[in-house]
């Protein structure tokens, strides 16, 4: 009886010694690895995607801009004319207030370099840091 109790004790001073750690485990490893951890990195590798598409729309459309100048493609092209389309729509709306800020240049248009500077700015300084909040 002297040993059934024996292990009775020790047997149960094992389980309240493991429980704690065994809790405390599995509350740094959920802290550590979020259930929602994979949706916030597929965000952010989608956000960051979008954006590096977005900055090379920029350099397109700035190259089919010069092409169009120097009359090396024609507009009356129907796929010239929706892909020239397609970029200045999608470029525009970053496009107009920077150039209300900027001063005249003349023929020179500065305004989709800080463009892409916003979008390099943003892409890599501001997003890395607000995931990393979101992370925890």
């Amino acid at each position: 009886m002297l040993s059934s109790a024996r292990c009775a004790n020790s047997h149960g001073s094992r389980l309240a010694h493991f429980a704690p750690r065994n809790y405390l485990r599995r509350d740094t490893e959920i802290r550590r690895n979020p259930p929602a951890m994979p949706l916030v990195m597929t965000i952010y590798g989608l956000l960051q995607s979008l954006l590096t598409l977005y900055m090379f729309a920029f350099i397109i459309s700035a190259i089919l801009s010069w092409l169009v100048a120097f009359n090396v493609i024609n507009t009356q092209n129907r796929f010239v004319y929706m892909v020239g389309d397609f970029l200045y729509r999608i470029t525009e709306p970053l496009l107009r207030p920077i150039r209300g800020i900027l001063p005249d240049l003349g023929g020179i248009d500065i305004a989709p370099i800080f463009a892409i500077i916003a979008i390099i700015l943003v892409r890599d300084g501001v997003l890395p840091t607000v995931f990393k909040q979101l992370l925890g």
